[in-house]
Parts: C-alpha cells; structure tokens; sequence
C-alpha cells in the first residue's frame, strides 16, 4: 500500500467503508429534504415569526440528516464488507 493509505487502522477502515463518499452523499440528500421541509414549512405558508428561527433550525435539521444518512450508508456499507468475507 502507498503511504497515504495505511493497510490497517482507522484510516484503513475509513478507506474501506468509503466514508468521504458516503459522506458527500448523506450531506447533499439531507440538504436536499432540509430545502424541501423549509420550503413547504415556513416559505410557503409565509411564516410570521423572525426567519433566524427557521434558519437555526434547518440548520439541525440538516446536520441531524446528514449524520443519520451517512450512518446508514456506512452501515450498509459495512454489511455488504461483512458478508463478503
């Protein structure tokens, strides 16, 4: 293996799962769903209350999705290396 990729450890494990990418993945559908919540949430029915608010919470939204949706990734990921051995 080349230096930048160890053969074990975490970055072994990070490398085999494929993190980054799932990652990307996660992050970008979670952005995706919080626009859509946002959207047919406050935007559409015109919120009453200060938009920072709102933006505070899709904030969590987002990162909370994100979190969630590359856990699940990783996980299937995971799965799949498992039942291949």
């Amino acid at each position: 293996m080349s230096e930048s990729q160890p053969d074990t450890g975490p970055g072994a494990l990070v490398a085999a799962l494929n993190v980054p990418t799932h990652a990307k993945r996660g992050f970008f559908l979670a952005a995706l769903l919080t626009a859509a919540v946002f959207a047919f949430f406050v935007v559409i029915p015109g919120a009453q209350r200060p938009a920072v608010l709102y933006a505070g919470l899709a904030f969590v939204l987002f990162v909370s999705l994100g979190g969630l949706i590359t856990a699940v990734f990783v996980a299937g990921s995971a799965i799949r290396q498992i039942r291949s051995l």
